[in-house]
């Protein structure tokens, strides 16, 4: 625990001596003549605990309580006279010291004085976390799932949540990107802080600077009132940039000078606005082709790519299909009133054989409309759309592939494979050739050549 501790006093027989008694008390202590002096050292540097001289040369004992107090209320404050009277000990109290002190000092009852007071500081700092844990929503609990993938997705999010380093979440559509970036916020430091999202995809190149970085009034034809930009409206919190993939390359140039500078000007001022924002990226696309194909700047990837978290396509996470469906079916049915509790097991068989191109927000989806639709307690195979009942005839006709007309060569059967691994791996090529044990650039050719097979 640390034990600092700041004594204010004029007279330096009795700076000295609280400083020797106090450090053999296991107390690091700063002594200083001025009150103003420490004042100053109180706003640049942390202390645990002050004791002041109430008489002092300048600023007085009552008047430096009142001042730290107004800036740090949880900092406890001793006062201690040489000079003590009832009027002293009102007015120490009503600047809000914990305690107050005649001289002679007994060392042994400032010491267990200073003891008691850090003790009463730690359990009302204790009172404040728990408060903030009860009214913080708990997001990541959404994340529902027990396979190994989305084990090592939680403790990741715990390992990165609190620092403020940049993310880069990457995976299908689908997948919970956005949900991972509200789990990495609420699970953090700047929980009680805005949490601002923005699909740079949706918003057109024209007016994503002016809803990024705001705007002055008559920055242009339609901006009749000036406005504030993503960046401020989120300051101290957490900014989402989704879809930062679709990003126009002059905007990634102004976006790389912002998180640079850690300032933003609007759109037709000059004069720029600090800010304090963590900032989280997502995209469904593979941002190392982008770079090397000149469509993604590679030093806004850097910036943006400190910590890369892959959120896993459904299909990969095994039975937390059916733990998605549970959850969406009690959801829904305390929605639309509808008694329904849970998934028969042929429903379930068949929830678990699908490919889910849609990811999770297919899932939720589909299970929407088979919660209308259901008649019963269970969710059943007549509930679930014709696409997902039929998918298990799926493998049969596959077998047809292998009947004398229809052979596949060896190159057919490795561009499948390759195919249905890049699919798994969301689309991350890099992570595929991994995957796959081939070089990136012999994939990256491959890939290439099945595509000007397939184009007319």
């Amino acid at each position: 625990m640390s034990k600092r501790l700041l004594v204010v006093d004029d007279d330096g027989d009795m700076g000295e001596l609280l400083q020797e008694a106090l450090r053999a008390r296991g107390w690091d202590v700063t002594w200083m003549a001025r009150a103003e002096e420490a004042f100053d050292a109180l706003q640049s540097d942390e202390y645990d605990a002050v004791v002041t001289d109430l008489n002092l040369e300048g600023m007085s004992g009552i008047e430096l309580c009142r001042r730290v107090i107004e800036k740090r209320p949880d900092i406890p404050i001793i006062i201690i006279t040489g000079f003590g009277c009832m009027d002293a000990a009102i007015s120490a109290l009503r600047a809000r010291a914990c305690d107050f002190m005649n001289k002679p000092i007994d060392m042994g009852v400032l010491a267990h004085s200073l003891e008691r007071a850090m003790h009463h500081r730690e359990l009302k700092e204790e009172l404040k976390r728990l408060r903030r844990e009860t009214a913080r929503p708990r997001i990541a609990g959404e994340l529902i799932g027990q396979s190994s993938v989305m084990v090592k997705l939680h403790e990741l999010i715990r390992r990165v949540s609190d620092t403020d380093t940049s993310v880069l979440l990457t995976g299908e559509s689908g997948t919970g990107k956005e949900l991972v970036a509200k789990a990495l916020h609420l699970e953090g430091q700047r929980a009680d802080k805005p949490f601002v999202a923005i699909n740079c995809a949706a918003v057109p190149e024209n007016l994503l600077e002016s809803e990024l970085f705001g705007h002055t009034r008559g920055a242009f034809t339609d901006a009749k009132t000036a406005r504030k930009g993503l960046f401020e409206e989120a300051n101290g919190g957490t900014l989402l940039l989704d879809e930062v993939g679709e990003m126009p390359l002059a905007m990634q140039a102004k976006l790389l000078r912002v998180l640079q500078e850690r300032r933003v000007r609007p759109v037709g001022s000059s004069t720029e606005t600090p800010f304090d924002v963590r900032i989280i990226a997502a995209t469904n696309r593979d941002l190392d082709q982008e770079v090397e194909e000149g469509r993604f700047r590679q030093d806004l990837y850097y910036r943006l790519n400190v910590v890369h978290i892959h959120v896993p396509p459904l299909r990969s996470r095994g039975n937390d299909v059916l733990l998605l469906a549970q959850h969406f079916v009690r959801r829904f049915g305390e929605r639309m009133g509808k008694p329904v509790t849970g998934v028969s097991p042929e429903a379930a068989k068949k929830l678990l054989t699908y490919d889910w191109v849609g990811n999770v927000r297919q899932l939720e989806n589909w299970m929407e409309r088979a919660v209308a639709l259901a008649r019963f307690e269970q969710i059943t195979v007549d509930d679930l759309p014709e696409k997902l009942t039929t998918a298990e005839t799926q493998p049969k006709a596959a077998l047809a592939e292998f009947d004398s007309d229809h052979v596949l060569n060896l190159e057919e059967v490795e561009r499948r494979y390759i195919e249905r691994v890049l699919r798994f791996a969301g689309g991350n090529k890099l992570q595929a050739a991994k995957l796959l044990g081939l070089d990136r650039r012999t994939l990256y050719r491959k890939l290439e050549r099945y595509e000007s097979q397939s184009s007319p």
